[in-house]
């Protein structure tokens, strides 16, 4: 018996792709999805779109996931009560398919994310779960691998 080939077949476990923008919005889609879209919200799935659509540096609007999101916060804060407003989940569901293109999360796409989060968030803390939030985990263990 070969002593490689259990090595390799280990190793291919380990080998693991990195975690993606796609897979962030969708983690949170499930850890926070029942809670209403607040601005603080769209502005985060917002700027990690604006992330995956433009990975040239220049200055982009959000797309498709962005701009569901931010209508969702308008809807929501016009609505008197929670059993009416859009979800987290109604928005981010299916998230990696509603994205033009898909990359690795960074560090900056993190700091980023967590920057728009923060700009419209009144306690100054991202939403625990959020996109900020899982955005942050996501680039730490993508540095690990």
């Amino acid at each position: 018996m070969n002593q490689q080939q259990p090595r390799s077949q280990i190793d291919k476990y380990f080998d693991l792709e990195p975690i993606t923008i796609g897979e962030v919005l969708e983690t949170a889609a499930v850890s926070v999805g029942d809670e209403p879209v607040e601005s603080s919200d769209a502005d985060a799935i917002q700027e990690a779109e604006k992330r995956c659509i433009n990975t040239s540096g220049e200055e982009t609007q959000g797309g498709r996931l962005g701009n569901t999101a931010q209508a969702a916060a308008s809807f929501n804060a016009g609505a008197a009560q929670n059993v009416n407003k859009i979800t987290i989940s109604d928005v981010l569901l299916d998230a990696t398919s509603k994205l033009p293109q898909d990359k690795a999360v960074t560090c900056e796409d993190a700091d980023l994310v967590k920057g728009a989060e923060l700009r419209a968030r009144p306690r100054a803390a991202a939403r625990p779960g959020g996109v900020a939030d899982t955005m942050a985990k996501a680039a730490t263990v993508n540095l690990q691998d």
